[in-house]
């Protein structure tokens, strides 16, 4: 499973801990007849965290995207390394991307289920 993870400015460690147990526990994949009925956790399926500040790219105005409502670096990269260590606790097999890193991420999307997932 891919994570793309925005950080807002009032996210907390309570969001953290509260969004690694959303991700492990939520039912987005099919059981035996088809249904979404079984979670990460479930099947032990990796976890993948990267990083993604603009996810909360703001275009509603001109023609840039604001990055105002992005947490700053120094409270978003220990808030993805929260969530990172509680999947992890969890039991989730799980990986991250490098904060604040130019990454190349290739991904195979199996199945139509993409989620927005706002706590």
């Amino acid at each position: 499973m891919c994570v793309l993870l925005g950080i807002a400015p009032d996210d907390s460690v309570e969001t953290a801990l509260s969004m690694a147990r959303k991700l492990w526990e939520l039912r987005i994949f099919p059981d035996a007849a088809g249904a979404m009925n079984r979670s990460a956790s479930d099947l032990g399926v990796e976890v993948l965290v990267v990083s993604q500040f603009t996810l909360y790219g703001d275009t509603r105005k001109g023609r840039r995207p604001s990055f105002a409502g992005v947490a700053p670096a120094p409270v978003a990269e220990p808030l993805v390394e929260a969530v990172v260590a509680a999947l992890s606790d969890l039991g989730a097999p799980t990986s991250a991307g490098r904060f604040g890193a130019d990454m190349a991420v290739e991904l195979v999307n199996d199945g139509p289920v993409t989620l927005l997932i706002d706590l």
